[in-house]
């Protein structure tokens, strides 16, 4: 345990001292009653009484004294809190592809479910811009704390020919670029990561590879999260055609930009990953006095102290 007031612990010396007290002054009234010789005298001046409930008052009393003490030096806890200047792109891939049904009902409203709770799932302050990426790619919505444009926005996605992945990273970046100043820090940079939801099988732009160094070269690490299973198809034209994912280009990003990648085979899956992202972009573990905790464990043992001693007062029958 750690304290913002280390020096003020030294009172705890008082605490063994205020024992060795009590043990002298019970010794001292042994031996004082031993000077009476008249037994029935010495019953009706110092009448018997179970000696553990005033052992136990005296106990209570110092263990409150020593959690008051604990409380005065201000303990501290690491705590978790949200780190209210971090933004995060929500980046979706709304290729043909992701019309495959192999993720109940198909990836692409598996991916808009489980984007829809990962936004929902963020402290308030958080920057949340939503990129989309096919054939092109574009920013649908530039980084904002207004939750229901960015989930409206989610829900209106659609799907169109090609998958451009580098070009999904590279316009995140750009995306990224738009957030506003923070009036409190406006040098520096908030934290940033960027959120990639696709089957992976780039067709056309420049590579994921190519995106990836970009993202790095931003201190922005990419999570990529791969949808589809190998025996994923979709129908074009009457003709069935194989879409498995391509997992290793995905993998290969976050590698680089040094995130991590997850793969995920229903939306409940998924709905896990975005707990795990959230986890580790949302909060910083900071020191925070936990004095209160202490304190309301003293008042606990103050008042068995003095509930015991009231025992010790109170004749019962």
């Amino acid at each position: 345990m750690e304290f913002l007031s280390p020096a003020r612990l030294w009172f705890l010396l008082l605490i063994p001292l205020i024992l060795a007290g009590y043990i002298f002054l019970q010794h001292r009234r042994s031996q004082y009653a031993l000077r009476f010789t008249n037994i029935a005298l010495l019953d009706r001046v110092a009448p018997r009484r179970p000696q553990w409930r005033r052992h136990l008052a005296v106990g209570l009393a110092l263990l409150a004294a020593l959690t008051c003490v604990v409380a005065f030096a201000q303990p501290k806890a690491k705590v978790k809190v949200p780190r209210e200047r971090a933004t995060i792109v929500v980046a979706i891939d709304v290729s043909l592809s992701m019309m495959a049904t192999d993720i109940d009902p198909n990836r692409l409203e598996a991916a808009k479910k489980s984007a829809k709770n990962f936004v929902n799932q963020l402290p308030g302050k958080f920057n949340v811009a939503l990129v989309n990426f096919a054939g092109t790619a574009s920013i649908i919505v530039p980084p904002t704390t207004d939750r229901a444009t960015v989930l409206r926005s989610i829900d209106g996605l659609e799907l169109a020919e090609s998958t451009a992945t580098g070009e999904g990273i590279y316009t995140s970046l750009q995306a990224l670029t738009q957030v506003p100043p923070d009036p409190e820090h406006p040098t520096e940079p908030a934290p940033a990561r960027i959120v990639l939801l696709s089957d992976g099988k780039r067709t056309v732009g420049r590579t994921a590879q190519e995106g990836a160094q970009a993202a790095k070269a931003k201190s922005t690490p990419v999570y990529t999260i791969c949808f589809g299973t190998d025996s994923g198809f979709i129908e074009m034209d009457g003709i069935r055609q194989r879409v498995p994912p391509d997992r290793a280009e995905l993998r290969s990003v976050a590698e680089i930009s040094g995130g991590k990648a997850y793969t995920a085979e229903s939306a409940g899956e998924l709905e896990d990953v975005y707990k795990d992202i959230g986890s580790s972009v949302g909060y910083d573990e900071v020191d925070k006095e936990i004095t209160a905790r202490y304190a309301g464990i003293a008042m606990l043992f103050t008042l068995a102290a003095a509930g015991a001693c009231i025992a010790l007062a109170t004749r019962f029958p």
